[in-house]
């Protein structure tokens, strides 16, 4: 990436902005918070034989209403698939308005205390008490804060610091919570026992949709069984149906626009008596093809992660005859005590592996489809490495209630969620390629610091010139966390088009550090830490894309 093409990019944005402006004329209203009522009865499953709740809604209405006018008496029928975090949050705050009757279809019999905790970053954190002040009240009886500590980059050999994140400074400007962590089924059963009984229903699927000449939906269950409903919600995972049959392609497989990362992720979580409990929030251990994480989750409790470069599938092809954790030890073997410390204290059965794929958001193909439009991981699934995914989730979930809340024809509802996805395309896409950028450059870009040790004379360790880039970006890195955590802070309203300041600074100390890392990673490795990783893909044409008359333009065949 040559300091002209930085340039052209640059200019490229700064025109896109210009032709919109600063700041988008949504105009989109405040959440409101209105009584729940239980619309379980709105939806219904159709036969041959039955007459749908439309229909009977049209006969009792009076000859001035049409149905296409939404009342309590003739509500929008929203279906979400799937009880993710960000189905439930969705689902929850539709659920307050009278005139929205809301459905959740999940494919699991009953909910268990499955899955280990998730990040709820500041904006999310903001999001969750704009839309619900009851429900973020719970999360946080039983939130570990992790943002009021210290976080950053460890040098993993050395066990020195490298570069420390600040969280707090982006959080506390804007008067926001701090980051943190809740276990994933304390979070679920907080949005499960705030809904109205009826709302979420267990043991079946959504394997895909049709949709009707008047705009009605009709999902199709694993079962057979179909529901109808006015809009639907594809909150169903980076595997989804909704999408699949929306872009018509396979649920997975090379055609499903799923990509794998390159990485596989072996993560443990257990009860863990840390040195540092209390100071220190999290820990990322860098050196050379590799990293290794550790998070305080709460209570005593740790989780681990350690990221390695592998094929897909490598935890079926490579043998492990003594165990995941003393594997793992002998790969970080000569990498700090920190990391040997707490694979000894965990035992194998608290131990999983995962290969990690990743979508970015797609210009060219749909987010909606009429009445239908996709949420969360179903279209910009992201590493975990920002710790991002749930909260992008939850920004999705807002900005659909904003679209919809207020909504007074069913004929409204296409265009409401196209401006869903206009409002929501660019900063989902910078977000998803931030985070795929931060798996890169840690694993293909950095290596053990060069350093200069002054005992016995002098000694010159590792100065080769990936430990001399990787000692260059140290005083860079602080810079480049502070625009990004300010970015992820400021723009969780989505109601602007492009942040204009973030952007020049990713392109300027982002482009930077690939210039630096150009040498020791290699022309390919340069392709795949660019422009591409760090706006997400199709980020940049996202830029475009997200503006009317730009969709469909390939970006990078300008420069």
């Amino acid at each position: 990436m040559t300091s002209t093409s930085m340039a052209r990019v640059a200019a490229a944005v700064w025109t896109a902005w210009a032709c919109v402006g600063s700041t988008s004329a949504f105009g989109t209203p405040s959440l409101s918070a209105r009584k729940g009522v239980n619309f379980a009865t709105s939806f219904g499953t159709t036969s041959s034989t039955s007459t749908s709740t439309l229909s009977m809604s049209s006969m009792a209405m009076p000859t001035t209403t049409t149905a296409d006018e939404i009342s309590a008496e003739n509500p929008l029928r929203v279906i979400i698939a799937g009880a993710g975090v960000g189905g439930l949050a969705l689902a929850n705050s539709l659920s307050k308005h009278d005139h929205i009757a809301v459905t959740v279809l999940e494919r699991t019999d009953e909910f268990k205390r499955f899955g280990g905790p998730i990040q709820l970053a500041s904006n999310a954190l903001k999001i969750i008490n704009e839309m619900d002040s009851d429900v973020f009240t719970k999360i946080m009886d039983k939130f570990t804060f992790t943002g009021d500590k210290q976080n950053g980059i460890k040098d993993g050999i050395r066990n020195e610091w490298y570069a420390k994140f600040d969280l707090a400074s982006p959080a506390e400007s804007r008067g926001m919570p701090y980051t943190g962590v809740i276990e994933r089924p304390d979070l679920q059963d907080i949005y499960l026992k705030a809904l109205p009984k009826g709302v979420v229903q267990n043991g079946d699927g959504v394997v895909g949709y049709k949709t009707a000449a008047d705009g009605t939906i009709t999902a199709t269950m694993e079962s057979g069984k179909e529901v109808e409903g006015d809009v639907l919600i594809g909150a169903d995972g980076i595997w989804s149906s909704v999408r699949a049959t929306m872009r018509n392609e396979p649920v997975r497989g090379d055609e499903s626009g799923v990509s794998y990362s390159g990485y596989t992720v072996f993560a443990g979580e257990l009860t863990y008596d840390s040195f540092d409990n209390g100071e220190v929030g999290y820990k990322v251990y860098i050196g050379p093809g590799q990293y290794f994480v550790i998070t305080d989750i709460g209570n005593g409790r740790y989780q681990w992660y350690a990221f390695l470069a592998r094929a897909p599938g490598s935890a079926e092809k490579e043998e492990k005859p003594d165990g995941s954790s003393m594997y793992l030890q002998n790969i970080f073997e000569g990498w700090s005590p920190d990391i040997h410390h707490i694979l000894k204290a965990t035992q194998e059965n608290e131990i999983e592996q995962r290969d990690l794929y990743d979508r970015p958001p797609s210009v060219v193909k749909p987010w909606t489809d009429g009445n239908v439009a996709l949420l969360g991981d179903s279209v910009h699934a992201m590493m975990p490495n920002l710790g991002q995914g749930g909260c992008q989730a939850i920004e999705d979930a807002f900005v659909i209630v904003e679209e919809l809340q207020d909504v007074t024809s069913k004929k409204e509802v296409a265009d409401r969620l196209r401006r869903y996805r206009n409002r929501r395309l660019i900063r989902s896409a910078a977000v998803q390629g931030l985070s795929r950028f931060a798996s890169d450059i840690i694993i293909r870009g950095f290596d053990t610091p060069a350093k200069i040790v002054m005992k016995d004379g002098i000694k010159f360790e590792n100065f080769n010139y990936a430990g001399i880039v990787t000692k260059m970006l140290q005083p860079i890195l602080p810079i480049f966390f502070m625009i990004q955590f300010n970015f992820l802070y400021e723009g969780w309203k989505n109601r602007t088009v492009i942040d204009v300041a973030a952007t020049l600074g990713f392109l300027t100390v982002g482009g930077f550090m690939l210039l630096l890392g150009a040498g020791f990673v290699g022309e390919a490795g340069v392709a795949g830490l660019g422009l591409e990783a760090l706006f997400g893909g199709e980020g940049l044409g996202a830029v475009f894309g997200g503006f009317e008359g730009f969709e469909g333009i390939d970006i990078f065949s300008m420069f």
